[in-house]
């Protein structure tokens, strides 16, 4: 037990030096599990991804469908809210930024923000100009094998710090959303579930944006 806490104080004042570490932040080598509400269920035959909002056609993709659109493979650092961090995860699934070089979606000059609606109605913002960096994904895949459960299986909304790249914004994990059901593109911003609980709109980890 010692020998692990060691461990992971080292890692930790490593990323610290390496400047990775937000303020207020921790290591963990867990995988905390956060949610709100219980684990949906999943059915392939039945369960679609829908695009929709200020897009030039609306979209529906089913279970197989999704699965051959391009796919990506990216490393993050991500960061809780709840102040853990986790580094190098490796996740892979749809980038939406591909999607719209490659013509998948087209969007309107009028698209700025991007409502994420997962299940149970459940809802997470963000601008258009951070869906579409490098650092968001929505995840399939998390360490080479699916998402569990209770990690957001079949499609999370991921974010995180690339390393090196210090131009992208990185809010925090909540941003991301479980059990992702489809993307709204939106003309004018909409607060999501959390931070109509009180959660900073922006939430920039490195800002330290934790409240509104």
């Amino acid at each position: 037990m010692f020998e692990s806490l060691f461990r992971r104080r080292e890692e930790e004042e490593k990323v610290a030096r390496e400047g990775r570490l937000p303020p207020g932040q921790y290591l963990t080598q867990k995988f905390p599990v956060l949610h709100y509400g219980p684990v949906p269920s999943f059915n392939p035959a039945t369960w679609d991804f829908r695009i929709w909002g200020e897009v030039e056609q609306p979209v529906r993709w089913t279970w197989e469908e999704f699965n051959q659109l391009p796919r990506t493979e990216i490393t993050l650092d991500i960061h809780c809210v709840t102040r853990w961090s986790k580094f190098d995860t490796k996740w892979a699934g749809v980038s939406v930024r591909t999607l719209v070089e490659q013509g998948f979606i087209k969007l309107k000059p009028s698209a700025r923000y991007v409502i994420q609606h997962a299940e149970y109605g459940f809802t997470a913002n963000l601008p258009l100009e951070v869906v579409l960096q490098d650092n968001f994904l929505l995840a399939t895949h998390y360490d080479g094998q699916p998402l569990t459960p209770e990690h957001g299986y079949p499609v999370r909304g991921v974010i995180g710090h690339i390393v090196g790249r210090n131009d992208l914004k990185v809010p925090y994990f909540w941003k991301g959303a479980k059990w992702l059901r489809g993307l709204e593109f939106a003309a004018q911003d909409r607060p999501g579930f959390w931070e109509q609980a009180g959660y900073h709109n922006e939430a920039d980890v490195w800002k330290e944006e934790r409240f509104g």
